[in-house]
C-alpha cells in the first residue's frame, strides 16, 4: 500500500464542506444561464430527461474519478499527475495533463470575470429600477452601452477579480471553505424565491409542463450530442477545479456519495432556474429560444413590466453573481495551489500572482466587445472567420481542452493507474457498485466524451453544438 500524502494546504473541515465547494465550483453561469436557453432550444422535457442521463453515465463516473486523482496525489493538479503516473510507472508526460487543466481554468477565468462583470453591473441597474418601463430597444441599448465601453467593462470585471482573490487568498478554510458555506446555501435561498415569484406569475403550470413534459420528437440526434456536452461542462470537469478541491478532501469521506451529492445539487439548480425563468418567459409572451440573450437582454424586459420587477430582478442577478463567484474561486485555486507549492509562495502572494495574471488577459476579453470587436484573429480559417479573440478563448476552452481533459482522466484512471489503487481510493471494495463505474469510465464515457469532441470541433457533420463553460 502507497503511504499516504498529505495536501500542505490543508483540508476541508468535513465531506459537508467539500460538497459545498464543489457544488459551488459546478454551479456556475452555465445552470443559471445555458441550461434554460438550451432547454429551450431543443424542445425542453425530452431534453431534460436526455441531460439527466448523461449525468449520470457520463457526468459522475468522470467526476468520481477526478476527485479520486486529486485526493491521492494531495497536491495541485500538475504536481498530483506527475506523482500519480510515477507511483503507477507510466509516461511523466502524464504531467501535461494537469497543465492543461491548469492552463484551461486560467483562460476560463479571464473570460469568465469579464461576464460575470455584466451580472454585478445589472445588480445595480435593476435595483436602481432601469429596467421598469424599458422597451426590447431601450434593454438593448443598456446592454450595448454595457459592453460597448471598454473602461466600464475594466471596472467591473476589475472588482470581481478582486473579489475572487480576496476568497482564495485566505486559504482553504478561512477563504474557501467560508465562502461556500455562505454562498451555495445563498444561491438556493435565492432560487426559492424566484421559484416561489414565478409560482405566482400565472405561467407556472405551462412552465413545468415545458420543461417536465418530454415530447421525443423534439429531440434530434444533435440535441442528444448538446445535452452530452453540457452535462460535462457544467460539472466543471477537465479544468482543474475538482481535482484540486478533492487533494483537500479528508480521507473517510466517500467519494461515490460525494460525486452523487454534487451532480444532484447541480442539476437541482439548473432545474430550478428554468422553473423560476420559464414562467416567467411565458407570462410575457417571450421566446422561450430565445439563445445566449435570454438572460441578459429578454428577462430585463420581462422584470422592467412585472409587480416587484425590480426588486426580484435584483435577487436574479445576485444569484448570478454569486454563482459566477463561487466557481471563480475554484477556477484560479488549481494554478495558487501550484504556486504555492513550486514557487514557494504564500497564499496571498500567489493570490495576486495568479489573479494579476488573470485578469491582465482578460483584457483581451474586455476589448473583444468594442475597440476590437472588428478583430477576427483566423479570419483565414473559414470556421473561425467570424470569431473574436472571445470566441476563439470559449471555443477552444469549452469545446477542445475540457472535453480532452474529461477523456484523458477517464482514460489514467482506468487504463493507467493500478486496479487496486483505484479500488482502494474509491473504497466501494471489487463489488458490483466498482464494477459498474470502472466499466463505465472504461469503455462507455470516453466514447460518449469522444464523440462531443468530434461533434463540437465539426469532425463529424452534426451542426449546431457550442459547448459553453459551467
Amino acid at each position: 500500500m502507497t503511504e499516504k500524502r498529505k495536501s500542505i494546504h490543508g483540508s476541508w473541515s468535513g465531506r459537508l464542506a467539500f460538497v459545498l465547494a464543489a457544488t459551488g465550483s459546478a454551479v456556475g453561469l452555465g445552470n443559471i444561464w445555458k441550461f434554460p436557453y438550451i432547454a429551450g432550444e431543443n424542445g425542453g422535457g425530452a431534453f431534460v430527461l436526455v441531460y439527466l442521463a448523461c449525468i449520470a453515465v457520463i457526468g459522475i463516473p468522470i467526476m468520481m474519478a477526478e476527485v479520486m486523482l486529486g485526493r491521492r496525489g494531495r497536491q495541485s493538479p500538475i504536481n498530483t499527475m506527475r506523482s500519480l503516473a510515477k507511483e503507477a510507472g507510466a509516461n511523466p508526460a502524464w504531467r501535461w495533463l494537469g497543465w492543461a487543466g491548469v492552463l484551461a481554468g486560467f483562460l476560463i477565468l479571464s473570460y469568465y470575470s469579464v461576464i460575470a462583470g455584466w451580472a454585478l453591473a445589472y445588480v445595480f441597474r435593476a435595483a436602481a429600477g432601469t429596467f421598469t418601463g424599458a422597451t426590447a430597444e431601450g434593454i438593448a441599448s443598456i446592454f450595448e452601452q454595457l459592453t460597448g465601453d471598454p473602461e466600464r467593462l475594466l471596472a467591473w470585471h476589475t472588482l470581481f477579480m478582486v473579489m475572487t482573490m480576496i476568497v482564495v487568498a485566505r486559504g482553504v478554510r478561512s477563504g474557501l471553505e467560508q465562502a461556500v458555506r455562505f454562498l451555495v446555501p445563498a444561491l438556493f435561498v435565492l432560487l426559492i424565491l424566484l421559484d416561489g415569484y414565478a409560482l405566482a406569475s400565472g405561467a407556472f403550470d405551462e412552465g413545468l409542463a415545458f420543461l417536465f413534459t418530454p415530447d421525443f420528437s423534439k429531440i434530434s440526434a444533435n440535441g442528444v450530442l448538446i445535452a452530452m456536452g453540457h452535462a460535462f461542462f457544467t460539472l466543471s470537469l477537465g479544468m482543474g477545479a475538482i481535482m484540486v478541491y478533492g487533494s483537500y478532501l479528508p480521507e473517510r469521506a466517500s467519494i461515490a456519495r460525494t460525486s452523487i451529492t454534487i451532480a444532484f445539487l447541480d442539476t437541482l439548480v439548473a432545474l430550478m432556474a428554468g422553473m423560476a425563468i420559464f414562467p416567467i418567459v411565458f407570462v410575457n409572451g417571450l421566446e422561450p429560444g430565445a439563445g445566449p440573450g435570454l438572460i441578459f437582454q429578454t428577462l430585463p424586459i420581462a422584470f422592467g413590466h412585472m409587480p416587484g420587477g425590480a426588486l426580484f430582478g435584483t435577487l436574479f442577478f445576485v444569484l448570478l453573481v454569486f454563482a459566477a463567484w463561487t466557481s471563480a474561486i475554484s477556477l484560479i485555486e488549481p494554478a495558487v495551489a501550484w504556486l504555492v507549492e513550486n514557487r514557494g509562495m504564500t497564499r496571498i502572494y500567489a493570490s495576486v500572482y495568479a489573479g494579476i495574471a488573470t485578469w491582465a488577459f482578460g483584457l483581451l476579453t474586455v476589448l473583444s466587445f468594442n475597440t476590437w470587436a472588428d478583430f477576427k484573429p483566423l479570419y483565414f480559417i473559414e470556421i473561425f472567420e467570424h470569431y473574436t479573440i472571445f470566441d476563439l478563448l470559449d471555443y477552444l476552452t469549452a469545446n477542445i481542452m475540457l472535453p480532452l481533459g474529461g477523456l484523458f482522466i477517464a482514460l489514467f484512471s482506468v487504463w493507467v493507474m493500478r486496479r487496486n489503487d483505484s479500488v482502494q481510493e474509491l473504497d466501494m471494495g471489487d463489488s458490483s457498485a466498482y464494477g459498474l463505474w470502472y466499466v463505465l469510465v472504461r469503455y462507455v464515457t470516453p466514447i460518449a466524451v469522444l464523440l462531443v469532441f468530434l461533434n463540437v470541433t465539426g469532425l463529424i457533420e452534426l451542426s449546431g453544438l457550442s459547448g459553453q463553460t459551467e
